[in-house]
Order: structure tokens, then sequence, then C-alpha cells
């Protein structure tokens, strides 16, 4: 742990490291391409994912250096075991089933290098005119979701704070596409997810907001989970810091361009995904801006910083819930050395 870090208790410094120089060195010409980053997210291209494809389509990582391929992802359980086995360089997750990963894996190189969403979207879900009514009642339920679903992943840390016994729910395993439709057929009591996801994508099936019933983990004892870090290895981190580098730096400029300019970012979006629903996505994205970005945290703060003592109460629990052996140390999870300036990181 740095000196740094020990004086400050926080995991990320007011003056980061100056922007490095682009990773194209002087002389190279056009035809050259640029190196490519693999980059994930941890679920398919929509709203809330839409201010890194417009940052993407700004050019503000090739101005950095670099070509950043964006692929969406199968849920924030998968991300570290596709991260260990090489098939990504970066990606977006949750920590919670990292946190899980890198403690039954002890010899893995996993490393956060920035944060993007101060609060979690993880929720559970039920129907409003359904006799569930308070979180005690979901014991002895049937919940509906994917297994490597984000909800599903961080559901025992809530059920622990909750008083909610895990032995009693019934889980239904479904592929994503199917999730919402198992509650509005009634086939489950409810559903587990990042609530960006699933409230809109109910909507669309003709079960809008008025309808649900959402027990967000953050209103019910959780609030001091973060949401979503950038994940790499230390392997690569060492051997390609700058692009690292140029990864977190045009992640918090595209997060914070695509704040200011909520419609741009929906139409890049639709630019990569042709059959995007605007209506739905600008919705989508709003409620991720206003619950998982813009937080008294973040005011603070400025983008991408992680506070130690509130890291550890995360860490803590989920060492609780999923009744886990050695943990990460919050410096051990997560380096600041790539974060811009604090100027840089600022909502405006």
């Amino acid at each position: 742990m740095t000196a740094r870090f020990r004086r400050r208790a926080v995991l990320g410094a007011a003056i980061a490291a100056p922007l490095a120089a682009p990773l194209a060195a002087p002389g190279i010409g056009r035809a050259q391409a640029l190196p490519t980053v693999r980059f994930a997210y941890d679920w398919i291209l929509n709203g809330p994912y839409s201010f890194g494809i417009a940052g993407e389509r700004q050019g503000f990582f090739r101005e950095l250096g670099i070509n950043l391929s964006i692929q969406r992802g199968f849920g924030s359980a998968r991300i570290p075991l596709d991260m260990a086995a090489g098939t990504f360089d970066i990606a977006m997750c949750d920590p919670t089933p990292t946190l899980r990963f890198m403690s039954q894996n002890p010899d893995n190189d996993l490393i956060a290098v920035g944060l993007l969403w101060d609060q979690a979207p993880t929720a559970v879900t039920v129907r409003a005119d359904g006799p569930i009514t308070e979180i005690s009642q979901l014991a002895g339920k049937t919940l509906a979701a994917p297994e490597f679903d984000g909800g599903r992943q961080v559901f025992p840390a809530f059920a622990a704070v909750n008083n909610i016994p895990l032995s009693s729910i019934t889980w239904m395993s479904v592929a994503p596409e199917l999730r919402e439709t198992m509650l509005v057929q009634r086939r489950a009591d409810g559903i587990t997810g990042f609530v960006t996801s699933t409230a809109l994508s109910l909507r669309a099936l003709g079960m809008d907001l008025p309808a649900q019933r959402i027990f967000r983990y953050r209103e019910h004892g959780l609030d001091f989970f973060y949401g979503s870090v950038l994940l790499t290895t230390r392997r690569y981190m060492d051997a390609n810091p700058d692009a690292v580098r140029a990864v977190v730096h045009g992640m918090i400029r595209s997060l914070r361009w695509a704040f200011a300019n909520r419609a741009e970012s929906i139409a890049a979006l639709r630019a990569r995904e042709p059959l995007t629903d605007v209506a739905i996505e600008t919705i989508r994205q709003d409620m991720a801006m206003a619950e998982l970005v813009d937080s008294p945290n973040v005011r603070r703060l400025g983008l991408g910083v992680m506070e130690a003592p509130r890291f550890a109460r995360q860490i803590e629990a989920v060492q609780a819930a999923f009744s886990l052996g050695a943990m990460p140390t919050p410096d051990r999870f997560f380096t600041d050395r790539f974060l811009p300036p604090a100027a840089e990181r600022q909502l405006g």
C-alpha cells in the first residue's frame, strides 16, 4: 500500500499522472493502423453503455493513440473468466463477482484501473399487482435470471443484509432475452438484473414502470456497493501502460461527453446498432446517468475514484455473503495510477 493511499485512505488521487503521449510515435504513416485494444461491456450494447460507442465515434480513443474494439458482454460474472482467459484486454463490470473470482482464484492477476458507475444498478423486480410488497416476502419465491447476471451474483449479499434465507430462493436460469418474459407471463415471482436493463425491457413488453415494484439493492442495505469498474490484468497493464491509460482517459472523457450530449450519444449507439429503439434507450441512458453516474460522491471526488473505507465494506460484505476465504485488499484490487487529473474527471 502506497504512502499516499495510507495517508488519504482513498483509491484515487486528486491529481493523477499527466496524460501520456499517444501510442502512435511521430513519423508513423497514416496507412499504419493504430494498436487495437479489445474492450468488452458486461451486457448488450444499449443506452447506459452508449457513452463508449459515442466516444469511439467522436475519435477520442484515436486521439489517444489506440483503436478501441468494443464488444458486448454476457453478464458481469463472465467478465473475470473471459479476462483471465485472455478474451479481452479491458472490460467494464460489477466488482462483486470479480471479488468472488479473485478470492476463489488467488493466483489471478486481475486489477481494476478505473470506476465508471459510482452507484450499483442491481435490483430485484416483482409485479406491482402481485403479493410481494416487502423484501422479506421474497423468501420462498422463484426468481428468474441468467446465471452470470450481475443482479443474481450480488443477490446473496442483498439477502444477507435483509435476512432472507438464501436456501429458500428457487432460481430459474434463463437466457438473457427471456428473463423479463418470465415475469410478464407470471412464470417467475421476480427477476434480478441491472435496473437500467430490466425496467425498460419490461416496459417494452407492456409492463410499464407503475406495474413494476423495484427493490434496488442500494436502497435496501447495500448503498456502499460500487457499480462498475474498468478491469484488466496486471500482465496486460504492465506490458501496455499507455494503452491502459488511453482507455481510462478515453472512457472517462466519453462518459463526461455523453452526460452533456445525451441525444448525440444515443445517435452513435443507433449508428452502431441499427435496431436501437431510440425512445427506450434514451430513457435507459437517462436512468443510468441519474442513478449510477451522477452522485454526491462523484460531485465531491470526480469520476473514477474509489474510496478505500467504502470499498472495504463491500469486500467484507461479499466475503460474508459467499463464505469466502482470503479476499483482495482495496489496493490489491484497484490502482489509481491511470486516472486523468481531477479537472478532467468532473461532470460539470
